[in-house]
């Protein structure tokens, strides 16, 4: 019988098996054991499921839910599990996985008799899915011609689905059934649902919210975090998509086949004038804010966005100050350091802060003031005569990542405070059971941006992510709600953009490299996209979006 080597990454061991032999075999075969189950592999630095057969040599890498892959892997098979627990209870409806809030997954239920969903219909909901979670049922995956998969889908009433793969020119489609339930998702699945033992879905606001095991504590649930400012922004976009009727990829799609891609663009811009401006309005409104305090994720958009922000002071009469937080840092020598002994520049406390208080201080007060300034590569603070002085009708604006965080402007009377939280917040779903994390939005620009104007390759972006993702974890999102006003800086056309550029840079990547599992992934993504192509001449040179391309009117 012909044999096929498989180098296992997880245990440094070299074993032959016959060929055709699926992953799930060798898991058992060569005894491996991570801290958690196993709920899938990377094969060759490729996800698969553990369902996958082997009939050639590879390296394998099994990985559980404190993976980031298993991790979207638990939570797309639970969003199943509660898709047919609905559909059991509630035939006719139709679920909505919305977006993510307080760590978990926002979801509402379009019933046919348009009545509110009531909270003991969530906890049968809840209790149906243990049931289904407790048979152990298998996910099992078929590829199926995509002509056949639209039309399952548009019987089973997944028209949003339909829509999407009518739009996506391709010949086979992978579909999910899970019992008598028949779904796409974008990504793999757990073998079956007797995996999923931690999850609980409450009610919440309109809806239900579906909860999930954290990566660090997989046995436990992430604690409820409140966020009724980003939930209420959350609301406002998808009532606003919602009118445009481009809650969809397969919507948008449509708009630009139809030769609509220029009034998608004109649109998207005008609502993001239209907020600057009512944000420009707010500050004017409350009269004494003297201190405008911009925070945010990475590539959210927040240097525009304050450049925007102070035409608009402007335009009603106001003189903004624009002031960098990196001009504050302590020396070198002080600078805090992290748990493994590095220096912690994203610390709060990498900051001066006592400085920065006298400085804001004394320009309240009318008094002018000599602005510090930093050398990075000596890390040492300098001086070299820049003055600043307030006029009457003087603004200062102040955009970093602490800009929320109070330690930071504690010494700051709040009268004179006004924040506001950045982010690009994707409203849009790839269909109505799968959403688009907003993270993915903002890593696609950081991608761009970094190789078009910091000569960083793609992986060495993707290397760097999760320690962003680390940073914006500990010292941005837990003071999202202090802010007196949330921008969403996402723009409804700029995957159908940034697809173009993207494509070709991450095809790039090689299969040698550990990135190569999430370029695919992300190369899955943007194909789900219609591209567009001369109208991105009609993106204005102030759009957030010219601050990761080309072509922008401000200098950064």
């Amino acid at each position: 019988m012909d044999k096929v080597k498989i180098y296992c990454l997880n245990n440094n061991l070299t074993k032959e098996y016959p060929l055709g032999t699926s992953l799930i075999e060798i898991a058992r075969d060569m005894k491996i054991k991570l801290d958690y189950p196993i709920l899938g592999a990377r094969v060759n630095n490729k996800l698969t499921e553990l369902s996958y057969k082997v009939y050639r040599p590879k390296f394998v890498e099994f990985i559980d839910i404190t993976n980031i892959d298993g991790y979207r892997m638990y939570q797309r098979s639970l969003s199943f599990v509660l898709m047919k627990a609905v559909r059991d209870l509630l035939p006719g409806s139709r679920l909505k996985i919305e977006h993510s809030i307080s760590q978990g997954f926002y979801c509402e239920i379009d019933k046919p008799d348009n009545k509110k969903l009531k909270p003991e219909e969530v906890l049968d909901i809840a209790e149906r899915m243990r049931e289904i979670i407790k048979a152990d049922l298998p996910f099992y995956r078929e590829e199926i011609p995509t002509q056949q998969a639209i039309k399952i889908f548009e019987e089973y009433k997944l028209n949003e689905k339909a829509k999407l793969f009518r739009t996506r020119p391709t010949l086979f489609t992978s579909v999910y059934k899970l019992d008598n339930q028949i779904d796409y998702f974008y990504g793999y699945l757990v073998p079956s649902t007797g995996y999923l033992k931690v999850f609980d879905l409450i009610p919440y606001y309109d809806g239900m919210l579906l909860r999930f095991p954290t990566m660090k504590n997989p046995d436990e649930l992430g604690p409820i975090v409140e966020q009724p400012k980003l939930f209420e922004i959350f609301r406002e976009y998808k009532k606003w998509v919602e009118i445009l009727g481009v809650s969809t990829i397969g919507s948008i799609n449509e708009k630009i086949k139809q030769g609509h891609a220029s009034d998608l663009i004109k649109v998207s811009e005008a609502l993001h004038e239209k907020k600057v401006a009512e944000i420009a309005d707010m500050i004017a409104r409350r009269g004494n804010v003297r201190v405008v305090l911009i925070a945010g994720p990475s590539s959210s958009g927040k240097t525009t966005f304050s450049k925007r922000l102070a035409i608009q002071l402007k335009v009603l009469g106001y003189d903004p100050v624009p002031i960098s937080l990196d001009n504050f840092f302590v020396n070198r020598e002080d600078t805090p350091r992290d748990e493994n002994g590095n220096y912690d520049f994203e610390n709060v406390l990498a900051l001066d802060i006592n400085l920065f208080t006298k400085v804001m201080n004394d320009l309240i007060a009318g008094k002018k003031v000599e602005l510090p300034k930093f050398d990075f590569q000596k890390g040492q603070r300098f001086y070299n005569g820049e003055m600043a002085q307030l006029s009457d009708r003087g603004i200062i604006i102040i955009e970093g990542i602490h800009g929320l965080n109070p330690l930071l402007s504690k010494g700051i009377e709040d009268k004179y405070k006004f924040k506001i939280y950045v982010s690009a917040l994707t409203q849009i779903g790839i269909d109505y059971h799968n959403r688009i994390p907003t993270t993915d939005n903002r890593l696609l620009r950081r991608m761009i941006r970094d190789y078009q104007y910091r000569g960083y390759s793609l992986v060495e972006t993707l290397q760097r992510w999760p320690s962003v993702r680390r940073g914006e974890e500990k010292y941005i999102f837990p003071y999202q709600e202090e802010a007196d006003v949330m921008f969403n800086s996402a723009l409804l056309y700029e995957f159908s953009v940034l697809k173009k550029h993207l494509e070709p840079l991450l095809k790039e990547i090689p299969e040698t490299a550990y990135e190569y599992s999430e370029a695919r992934r992300l190369l899955k993504f943007l194909s789900y996209f219609e591209p567009i192509g001369k109208e991105e001449r009609e993106i204005p040179p102030t759009s957030i979006l010219r601050e990761f391309l080309s072509g922008s009117a401000f200098k950064y």
